[in-house]
């Protein structure tokens, strides 16, 4: 596996809703038509009691969800114990875990910052490994 590249998309609060659903739109699909994926691998969201923090995760997963539907790529939808699983060899590994072995398997320089970034390398990694698809598709 090899890693090309990672970063976040960020967004302002104070923003409208539909300007930030929109920049996260336009700026995963700038990615995509760059670096031209084939699959995708993303987490599904876990947020207990906390539903306002949920329906936002929600809503900008889902305009993720829509330009990775427009590209017409595969999405691999894992839970954080099976991302877990998959990098560290455990289902129960500290995030540190998870950010030291996305260095390692990526063969990295520095852990990826911010902290989203090593999660989203990390669920890629477990498309691959997950689908059995080590070196043959190029994900994001």
């Amino acid at each position: 596996m090899t890693c090309l590249a990672y970063g976040c998309v960020s967004t302002s609060g104070n923003a409208p809703l539909e300007q930030r659903l929109k920049k996260i739109y336009e700026q995963i699909s700038a990615v995509i038509d760059r670096f031209q994926p084939t699959c995708v691998g993303i987490e599904t969201v876990w947020f207990g009691q906390n539903i306002t923090a949920a329906f936002a995760t929600g809503q900008a997963r889902g305009a993720a969800l829509v330009a990775c539907a427009q590209a017409n790529l595969e999405v691999g939808e894992f839970t954080p114990r099976q991302i877990k699983l998959a990098v560290v060899g455990t289902g129960t590994a500290e995030k540190e875990q998870v950010q030291y072995m996305v260095k390692q398997l990526l063969a990295l320089d520095a852990i990826p910052q911010p902290d989203h970034a090593s999660d989203a390398l990390a669920a890629a990694i477990c498309f691959t490994t997950h689908e059995g698809l080590a070196g043959t598709l190029k994900h994001a």
